[in-house]
Parts: C-alpha cells; structure tokens; sequence
C-alpha cells in the first residue's frame, strides 16, 4: 500500500472506531470513505469493504469478507470468506456464511444462507434456509433470470433452482434436486432418480 493510501486508511479506520466500530487486527483491514456504520459493528481482520456499503447495528463481519454496493440490516452475521456483491440487501436478523456469494439479490429477515452457496438475481422471504452447496442458476448465456424464494422455504443442500422459479411457501426442496418449474405452497418437490446397486462383476 502506498504511503499517501495508508495515510487515508488510517484517517477511515479512526474516524470509525470513534463511532464505536471494534476493528480487529485493523492494518488487515480495508474500508472506504462513503461506508455508513449503525452501532455495535464488529469488523475481523482482513475484511474489505467496498464502496456504498450501509451497515446497521449489532452487525459481525468475519475474517476474509469482501463487501460492496451492499446494505446490511440490524442483528446480521457475515462470512468468514462470504461475497457480498452490488446491489445486495441483507435484512434484519439474516445470516450469510461461509464461502458464500450474493448479488444483486434480497434477503430477507431471519433467513439463513450459511455455506458454500452462490446466489444471484434473487428474491428470498423471511426464514428461509438455504442449504449447502445451493446454487441460483440466473444466466443462460445471454439473459439474466430471477429467482423468487417466499417465506419459510427449506432449501435442501446440493439443490440448483433454475431461472425464472419461483418457490412457494412453507415449501422444502429435497437434496440434490434441480428445480426447473415453480413449485406451489406447502409442497415437497424432488428431483432424483431412485437409487440403485448392481452387484460387481468378478473378472
């Protein structure tokens, strides 16, 4: 880092630990001037914050946590090593875990995307569950599509939802499924074939 760039991180960092922000291990980090800080943020080293970054109260942001264009409610828990890309809204009490990537997606109260998961162009309501390995399939090569996750949905890990879906209410998407058509409230949609043994053939 430049000496003039360390100069201005250092005026950044200051001025938000005067607004209460507990910078962990702060040389490691990195904010920008414009980012908005509620009460009670709690930043872990080597956690970048981008530019338009609004963050509420009582906010945690773990190590290794790239941050823009993003606004973050109250009560919300981010990372370790989550992506957080523009245009991204994460509601009060949400959580965003580990190896995980969104963008340009709404997430609502009280839900949860907590690893290894990627999702795009998105829509989820309050208490959904998104489970490990799930993906928003929103590009096809030349478009952008939505995906739209209403409240109380369980997402089963491994689960891919291909764009444009929509996903109903109180609905639970079974493991290792690819949902390609909306699936109707309080419903359990799968997508597998059965599982099968075949006896190994002596040579």
């Amino acid at each position: 880092m430049i000496e003039s760039e360390k100069l201005l991180q250092n005026k950044i960092k200051s001025l938000a630990i005067k607004k209460g922000v507990k910078l962990i291990s702060s040389d490691s980090i990195y904010l920008s001037s414009d980012t908005k800080f509620g009460k009670n943020v709690l930043i872990e080293p080597y956690v970048v914050i981008g530019k338009g970054v609004k963050i509420g109260n009582n906010v945690k942001i773990l190590s290794f946590s790239y941050i823009e264009k993003t606004k973050i409610g109250n009560n919300v828990t981010i990372g370790p090593f989550a992506r957080l890309r523009p245009d991204t809204v994460l509601e009060d009490n949400s959580k965003i875990g580990n190896f995980v990537e969104i963008k340009k997606s709404r997430v609502g109260k009280n839900s949860k995307v907590n690893h290894l998961s990627y999702i795009g162009d998105s829509i989820l309501g309050k208490n959904v569950n998104v489970g490990a390995g799930t993906i928003t399939c929103n590009y096809d090569g030349k478009n952008k599509y939505k995906t739209k996750i209403l409240d109380n949905a369980f997402i089963g890990s491994n689960s891919s939802l291909v764009a444009p879906v929509k996903i109903g209410k109180n609905t639970v998407i079974g493991a290792g499924s690819t949902i390609t058509k909306d699936v109707k409230d309080n419903t359990l949609a799968l997508s597998r074939i059965s599982q099968r043994e075949f006896k190994k053939i002596k040579k």
